[in-house]
């Protein structure tokens, strides 16, 4: 290998839960501010509910657990008083020059790119979504070195395949998204920035005006379910199977947002002095495992390894609304 064939920027991996707050959490840590994912997750007020029928994904309503991408990285920034340097591009060879050129200038970048192209997923871990975060620290090459957070080890993409996953088209199409730290404050306010993050995701999930929103989407889901009429059993093990994937497969899942939410109110417990938000972190943690048992029922009942029952769906769902709301109550009142 010619050695002046190749850039490469240090940068130290770490796996994350989730590919939007691992990546904008590795690029603050990168760029001097040590902050954890679960940190950048609750500042951002990444968490959320939504049951929106008139997206459709796959021909079926989109629900989601999370707030949509690219709210982390403007959340969290926000909040911090972060500059952040966004750029998209109209051309795919301005896009590799522009990435070509920050890694010269010894600079690691995250990018949003489609999945379903990088080529060091596997075939069958592939899927068409536009919104898949990571870092590019270095280039080989024709091979881009990428700290993706979603994997344990550092990997490479060749180039002609990471510029067709940066300009894919489609739904969230990224544009050749570029972005990364321009400015960082000197004494960022981690704990004024919680707090306003807790605000948020609390008054979001239960004060929202629509019913598609936060707990009440959760129950207004519940109670569709509850009414799915039995004769069309086909149609409904395709909606039920549809909504385990949007829970479980797409992004980080929506128990994985719980769990990852109250490991944030485990470390607020401590920047606040307020160790009621540990209590607050076990009770979400016990959400988070039943919204797995939900997503589990399903997928039996829709393999036929269950008795088809909506009600007990749906008083699962129900239960999970219950608690959520109950925990965001006593969350709000303790920062408030």
């Amino acid at each position: 290998m010619n050695a002046a064939a190749a850039t490469l920027v240090p940068f130290d991996h770490q796996q994350s839960a989730h590919c939007e707050s691992g990546v904008i959490s590795s690029l603050l840590r990168h760029n001097g501010l040590d902050i954890s994912e679960p940190m950048a997750f609750g500042i951002s007020a990444g968490l959320g509910y939504a049951y929106l029928p008139f997206l459709k994904f796959g021909g079926l309503p989109l629900f989601a657990y999370r707030m949509p991408p690219g709210w982390i990285i403007r959340g969290l920034t926000k909040r911090l008083g972060v500059e952040m340097h966004m750029q998209t591009f109209r051309e795919p060879a301005e896009g590799t020059r522009a990435l070509d050129r920050n890694l010269a200038a010894g600079r690691a970048v995250g990018i949003q790119t489609s999945a379903y192209w990088l080529s060091y997923f596997p075939p069958d871990m592939r899927f068409h979504f536009n919104a898949h975060n990571l870092v590019v620290y270095g280039k080989r090459d024709d091979q881009y070195l990428i700290s993706d957070p979603v994997i344990d080890i550092l990997v490479e993409c060749e180039a002609g395949a990471l510029q067709k996953a940066r300009f894919t088209r489609g739904v969230l199409a990224p544009k050749g998204l570029l972005y990364y730290p321009s400015r960082m404050p000197a004494k960022p306010d981690l704990r004024s920035a919680a707090r306003k993050g807790i605000l948020f995701t609390t008054g979001m999930m239960m004060h929202v005006p629509v019913p598609i929103i936060g707990t009440r989407g959760v129950r207004l889901v519940a109670r569709k379910i509850r009414k799915l009429d039995p004769r069309q059993e086909a149609h409904n093990k395709l909606l039920l199977g549809h909504i385990v994937r949007m829970q479980e497969e797409i992004g980080t899942g929506g128990a994985g947002f719980r769990f990852l939410y109250a490991s944030f109110l485990q470390e607020a417990a401590v920047l606040l002095d307020k160790p009621s938000l540990g209590a607050l972190a076990d009770r979400l943690t016990d959400v988070g495992d039943e919204w797995r048992r939900f997503a589990l029922h399903a997928a039996k009942m829709c393999k036929g390894r269950m008795d088809m029952d909506y009600g007990m769906l749906a008083d699962q769902l129900m239960h999970c609304a219950a608690g959520e709301e109950s925990i965001y109550r006593e969350l709000r009142a303790e920062v408030k």
